[in-house]
């Protein structure tokens, strides 16, 4: 008899508001991914956004401000677009995941405050993209995180993760926990839904075939043990259906809706037991009241929004107006909008609480720690009233703080149900950042920072290392006719702190030299060019000698030119030296870095040659590549030449031993492209390169053993063109960017986890043909220059400087700026080279003469920011107040005495009236 009873809530109506009553200010992201773009706390709303060109969210509050109006934030929090983000459904910590690889929690602070530069916790399932991140709904701390294929759960208070969950046969659309946090349910573009139970196994205990097409679909928990998923039928419809857990054989009920192409996005409140559903691109808004018996599905309205939806969250239940019977509000993301949706009742508002419609809901304390989850415990999160006057007071209280004050022992679990995460857990990742503290004691404000820090990790000098064009006074414009057609092993051009060479499009494969020290706007007239007479393969500067300009050619010849003091002043057609050997095109050409007039050169011909320049003569030739030779690189010490090439392999010679190589490992999967580099004093070579989707990505190994294959890798982004990686052995940073980027990723390399410690980027408002960095004695180090690079735009040449912003720049900052190689001056001839001798550069202080190293600066004193409160609670004696009371009114008294302003002024004399 249950289909004839009457629903309090068949007559729910949506009620959408005027535009003036829209968030604006918002630029909803474009981009497309498994996340619902847009979540809500009951404080705030967050979403996805294509600000300042992706890796951003927004904030605004869930209710209007003064006047009505909302004010929107933004958090720059990936370098990557981000893919999901959600809530902590006990206080306000926003996680976030991203194509970078990485979650990050965030502490989101009151608005009109700062909001924070870095997050709390940083984890990295090293995993590839990352697609989804769900809160535990009963434990605080966890965190479900779902790449393209896998999912693991993690234990954020200690960065752990507790399960790393069966790969899916396809790619992975939608996550959902069961509502006590038992049971973790996906959908899958194979065409199955599967339910795991993450403490029990790692495979999913029961997987069904749940959807007709591969198209996407999404998933939810709903009345206990039934199933909601949303995808498309055979008929290419939206479809709605309802499972039981318990018999996956068939659906219950399904529901098919218009034909459409966007992916159905379903929001469900278990108070109500409300379904919205409305599809990506759609303006349409569903809503039905799902229940356990026929019929299951009833649909409750039916709305069409003003705007295209790209996004949809709900606000939890305590932020809602029960005043005027709300029970439940939806907010959409659109292109330029967030608009709330208020689902009403229609009764008597204002007077009576409707306590049939609002039930207890769920509070915000957490029903156990993540540890006593995992142990086994299932516990409900405490109900709470919805009643105006019976509401609690929401006490969001960082983890961190909590573990770090907290006085309990590190292996006494949880006594409460409602106790939030033990202090415990996140000493336990550094057991001597909280050393000393006892249960009658606070930690100081020192204390706390140091020990959050350590349980963070790592944090570099260089995070927030800024990068900026000079000014245009510096830049040479009107530059026309560049190549654009160099080959991908080619930087694109090339650099020196004098000059700069870039190939030309124009037939004879011209170069055009431009002096660095003539900036300003080039005549449009022909300049005087090197007649190289083929297109250019390469080119690179001589490092110890700036005239000097080695040029590899299409027909497999290097020819070395030599460009007089001051710059070209006339056409150069007769190189000073032509090098042969190669039996086809050359790839790249490099000098090694100690020895004068000693040149390595890759070819079609899959060989390696080393040249000495001063006689012309080939030297060596070096064997063992079975395919196109991507890139190569001297070490530090210059003993040894490492190789990238297609074949999929990373190779180390050394050459003067042998011509085949010492070692070899598995390189890049994929084969478009690659780089190599040594960093950390050649410990570890650094290969940028791609992942078999197409993925940039960075790899690090050990120089000592290649075979073990790549030990660190990080992922940037897709894009076609091969990251250029320049390395600085000062400071251990590394700059990078493809040719047609506007994009510099900057990393310091550390040598122990997590190795790749990510900088905030450049990003340049048009594409790039290359970047070319320039000796560390260019830089300002008055300003913490760190870097100098020159870019290369469509038409322009212009010099970037990388800075780390410091406060007491009156200081010479020698923590960033040792001394450095003087790398422009041999260490020994390309003959004692190969003889066996090995050079060693000279240093140098960059420090100016009259700047102190702040090593040496002295101590400031800490400065007061308030008066001491001897001075506001000062003892006076009644008698004392008294006599001030009394002087002060009898000063205000004594203005009686003075004339009124009005009488000071002079009348007009009667004479003027006649006038």
């Amino acid at each position: 008899m249950n289909r004839f009873k009457t629903s309090k809530f068949k007559n729910t109506t949506p009620k959408i508001p005027k535009k003036d009553g829209w968030v604006s200010d918002v630029r909803g992201s474009s981009f497309n991914s498994q996340g619902n773009q847009i979540k809500s706390s009951c404080s705030f709303v967050a979403f996805n956004t294509d600000h300042a060109g992706g890796g951003m969210v927004g904030l605004c509050s869930v209710d209007p401000g003064p006047g009505g109006k909302w004010a929107v934030t933004h958090i720059s929090c990936h370098d990557d677009q981000v893919t999901d983000l959600d809530f902590s459904p006990f206080d306000n910590l926003l996680a976030t995941c991203s194509s970078d690889q990485t979650v990050k929690l965030w502490r989101v602070c009151e608005l009109g405050q700062d909001q924070p530069a870095s997050a709390e916790v940083i984890l990295r399932p090293n995993e590839g993209r990352l697609e989804l991140v769900l809160f535990h709904p009963t434990a605080s701390g966890l965190l479900a995180v779902a790449s393209a294929r896998g999912i693991q759960v993690w234990d954020t208070n200690r960065d752990k993760a507790l399960a790393v969950l069966e790969q899916h046969a396809d790619l992975l659309q939608g996550l959902a926990w069961k509502a006590d946090g038992s049971l973790l349910a996906s959908s899958c573009k194979d065409k199955n839904l599967r339910i795991f139970d993450p403490r029990v196994q790692l495979t999913a205990f029961k997987c069904a075939s749940g959807f007709q097409t591969n198209k996407d679909s999404r998933i939810l928990w709903v009345r206990d043990d039934y199933i909601l998923t949303t995808g498309f039928n055979q008929h290419r419809q939206q479809e709605v259906k309802l499972w039981d857990s318990r018999k996956l054989n068939s659906s219950l009920s399904s529901v098919s809706l218009g034909t459409c192409n966007g992916t159905l996005v379903p929001l469900y409140d278990p108070d109500s037991s409300l379904l919205v559903v409305s599809g990506k691109g759609d303006r349409v808004i569903d809503c039905f009241e799902v229940t356990t018996s026929e019929p299951f599905l009833s649909q409750v309205s039916h709305c069409l929004s003003d705007a295209s939806m790209r996004g949809i969250a709900t606000v939890p239940k305590l932020a809602l107006d029960v005043g005027c019977c709300e029970v439940m509000r939806v907010m959409q993301l659109t292109e330029s909008f967030i608009i709330p949706i208020s689902y009403q009742v229609p009764r008597k508002a204002g007077q009576d609480f409707h306590a049939d419609l609002y039930p207890d809901t769920l509070g915000h304390t957490a029903a156990m720690s993540a540890d006593v989850w995992w142990q086994g415990a299932n516990k409900q999160v405490e109900r709470v009233s919805l009643h105006p006057d019976k509401r609690p007071k929401k006490k969001a209280q960082s983890f961190f703080a909590t573990a770090l004050l907290c006085g309990k022992n590190k292996e006494e679990p949880s006594s409460s149900p409602a106790s939030t995460p033990s202090s415990s857990v996140a000493p336990s990742r550094s057991p001597s950042s909280t050393s000393g503290l006892s249960s009658s004691s606070l930690a100081s404000p020192s204390q706390s920072s140091r020990a959050i820090q350590s349980m963070l990790g790592p944090s570099s000098k260089f995070r927030h290392v800024q990068g900026s064009v000079l000014h245009r006074d510096t830049h040479i414009t009107n530059l026309r006719g560049m190549s654009l057609t160099t080959p991908g092993e080619c930087d694109g051009f090339s650099a020196n702190a004098q000059r700069v060479a870039v190939p030309l499009a124009t037939a004879g494969g011209q170069i055009a030299v431009l002096e660095l020290s003539q900036p300003g706007k080039l005549p449009d007239t022909a300049l005087p060019t090197i007649q190289n007479s083929v297109n250019v393969a390469d080119l690179c500067w001589d490092p110890f000698d700036p005239h000097k300009l080695v040029v590899a050619g299409d027909d497999a010849k290097i020819r070395v030119w030599k460009v007089p003091k001051g710059g070209l002043v006339q056409t150069l057609t007769e190189p000073e030296c032509i090098l042969q050997g190669h039996t086809e095109k050359i790839y790249s050409i490099k000098f090694h870095p100690h020895a004068s007039s000693l040149l390595v050169s890759s070819s079609y011909d899959m060989t390696i040659r080393l040249w000495n320049l001063d006689t012309g003569d080939e030297v060596k030739k070096l064997s063992g590549h079975q395919d196109q030779i991507f890139g190569m690189a001297w070490s530090p010490n210059g003993k040894f030449l490492a190789t990238v090439c297609k074949d999929g392999k990373v190779r180390l010679y050394d050459p003067r031993k042998s011509t085949e190589p010492i070692q070899q490992g598995p390189g890049p999967e994929g084969h478009r492209g690659g780089r190599v580099i040594w960093v950390c004093d050649g410990q570890y070579l650094l290969v940028s390169g791609f992942d078999c989707r197409s993925e940039r990505q960075l790899y690090l190994y050990s120089t000592k053993s290649l075979a073990s294959g790549a030990f660190a890798t990080t992922a940037t982004d897709v894009s076609p063109s091969t990251l250029i990686p320049f390395y600085d052995p000062d400071t251990n940073v590394i700059i990078l960017t493809g040719k047609g980027d506007t994009r510099v990723y900057i990393f310091e390399i550390i040598s122990e986890v997590p190795y790749f410690m990510e900088c905030s980027s450049f990003h340049s408002s048009e594409p790039h043909k290359g970047l070319c960095i320039l000796p560390k004695t260019e830089c300002e180090v008055r300003d913490v220059e760190i870097a100098r690079a020159i870019r290369l735009g469509k038409t322009t040449i212009e010099p970037v400087a990388f800075k780390v912003p410091r406060v007491r720049k009156e200081f010479f900052q020698d923590d960033v700026f040792p001394e450095t190689a003087v790398w422009w001056e041999p260490a020994l001839t390309a003959v004692a080279w190969f003889s066996g001798s090995d050079g060693q550069f000279r240093k140098i202080s960059l420090q100016p003469k009259d700047m102190t190293p702040v090593s040496e600066a002295p101590k400031e004193a800490p400065v007061r920011k308030y008066l001491p409160s001897s001075v506001y609670l000062e003892e006076k004696t009644d008698e004392q107040k008294k006599e001030e009371l009394l002087s002060a009114m009898v000063a205000k008294l004594a203005n009686r005495e003075d004339p009124l302003p009005q009488e000071l002024y002079e009348g007009v004399d009667e004479e003027e009236w006649d006038d």
